[in-house]
Parts: C-alpha cells; sequence; structure tokens
C-alpha cells in the first residue's frame, strides 16, 4: 500500500505535502510555507511529525520550519545547506534514504534554484518536484540556465510514468492559459483545461497528477515535439532550444 499522501493549501497558492505510514504511525513533510496550516492538518488527523524534506531555499517552502521541527529530521540538499534551515540530514544527487520505511531517492533539479532537489518514493509512486515540474509548467529560472532547467526536467519525465507528480503551487489554471497559446491543437491538452476549470470552480487543488499526464500536455516536457518547435519559430531546433524560447515566452506571456 502507498503511504497516504495529504495535500495542505498553505500561504496564497503554495502546496506542503503530508505521508503517513499507518502501520508505524509515523508522518512526513515535504516543504513547510508556513506552520498553522500543516499542524492544524496534522491536529486533525492525530498525526504526528517524524520528518521534515525540503526541496528549496525559498521562503514560501522554508519558512515553517522552525515552527514544526522539534522532534522531526530536517532532510535537505548539503550543497545548499548555508541557505536552509539547520539540517539533521544532508543529501546529494542520486542519494537513497529511507522515509517511513520505504526507500526515498534524491535528484538534483537545478533551473528554479541552483540548489533544487526533488524526492522520488518508487515504492508510493510520488515525486516531489516543488518548483521544477509544476503542474503545466516549470519554475522559473531565478538561478540557473535554460539548460540546466531542460536537463532536470529531462530526468523528472523518465520516471515511471504513473509516478504522481507533486508541486509547489497552484499555478495550472494560469500555466493553462498560457500552454494553450504554444499548444493549441493538442486535444489533451484541451480536455485538461476543461478537467482545470471545473476543479478550480469546485476549490479543489489540480495537483498532483500522474506524470502522463504532464508529458501529454506540459509545453514544457514537450519541447521536442516538432509541432512545439514550429508554433515558437524553431523548426528543426533542438529540444533544449525550444524549451528555452518556450520558458522566454513564458517569462513574458
Amino acid at each position: 500500500m502507498p503511504l497516504e499522501l495529504i495535500t495542505v493549501p498553505c500561504l496564497t497558492d503554495n502546496y506542503a505535502y503530508l505521508l503517513h505510514d499507518s502501520a508505524s504511525g509515523r508522518s512526513a513533510l515535504v516543504d513547510a510555507p508556513a506552520a498553522a496550516p500543516i499542524q492544524a492538518a496534522l491536529d486533525a488527523r492525530g498525526w504526528r511529525l517524524s520528518d521534515i524534506l525540503i526541496t528549496h531555499h525559498h521562503s514560501d517552502h522554508i519558512d515553517g520550519v522552525a515552527a514544526l521541527r522539534a522532534g522531526t529530521r530536517v532532510v535537505g540538499a548539503g550543497a545548499d545547506a548555508r541557505r536552509l534551515p539547520p539540517l539533521d540530514l544532508t543529501v546529494a544527487d542520486n542519494d537513497t534514504f529511507t522515509l517511513l520505511g520505504e526507500p526515498c531517492h534524491v535528484i538534483d533539479v537545478p533551473g528554479h534554484t541552483v540548489g533544487h532537489i526533488a524526492f522520488y518514493l518508487p515504492a508510493s509512486g510520488y515525486a516531489f518536484t516543488a518548483d521544477t515540474l509544476m503542474g503545466l509548467g516549470c519554475g522559473r529560472l531565478f538561478e540557473g540556465s535554460p539548460a540546466q532547467m531542460w536537463a532536470s526536467l529531462t530526468r523528472l519525465a523518465a520516471l515511471p510514468v504513473e509516478t504522481l507528480i507533486c508541486s509547489g503551487h497552484e499555478y495550472t489554471q494560469a500555466n493553462a492559459r498560457f500552454a494553450l497559446s504554444i499548444d493549441p491543437g493538442n486535444p489533451a491538452l484541451t480536455a485538461r483545461v476543461a478537467a482545470i476549470t471545473a476543479l478550480r470552480a469546485a476549490g479543489r487543488p489540480t495537483i498532483p497528477v500522474p506524470l502522463s499526464e504532464e508529458l501529454a500536455t506540459n509545453p514544457f516536457l514537450r519541447a521536442a515535439d516538432p509541432a512545439i518547435a514550429a508554433t515558437v519559430g524553431l523548426p528543426g531546433a533542438s529540444a533544449a532550444d525550444v524549451f528555452a524560447e518556450v520558458r522566454r515566452r513564458k517569462d513574458h506571456f
């Protein structure tokens, strides 16, 4: 059985994720935008944290750590430790550690920041990609290069297609408007946009979603498609160059 997964809305549009192992009664948190909603979600279920995982240093992913960390193991990228809350376990690309009885793999995914990492739990089928791979989008390149982000997305795209992608923000509806401008002839995208509109009208999250949906509809993952290259005026260009142009256009959309 996969670990129980709870999506916790925080701040204006952030998500934190709680994982729970019913056998041991232990729980883990991925990112901590704000302590109060996370603590409320824990209290409502009678759960206590044993682990806090941090994907990157931005304040809207770490500001709640100090208030929640008592009795927990805080895990983050050793290479970026100077910008993170104090870490109990430092990890690096391709490391594996045990989380709630399962192997958890660390994937280095620079681009949004140079120290960004993702966490992948193959037994449960979850990937916590925060601000790298997002619903119908990818993070803005605050520190890394387009080549770095394309390499990061390529690694995530190679995960099993049934993997649930758990990203850090409710940006999917805004991303959908841009995606339609880049990939207007994609029927899978059109259908997904309709589903997203219905979810948001009902006040429901649009993520997590299976990687298969992102591969079929996310223009940032589809940079190798000739139709995308043609739309952005780069027929025959490399996927990396097409991605860079798609990201540039999103920045000015």
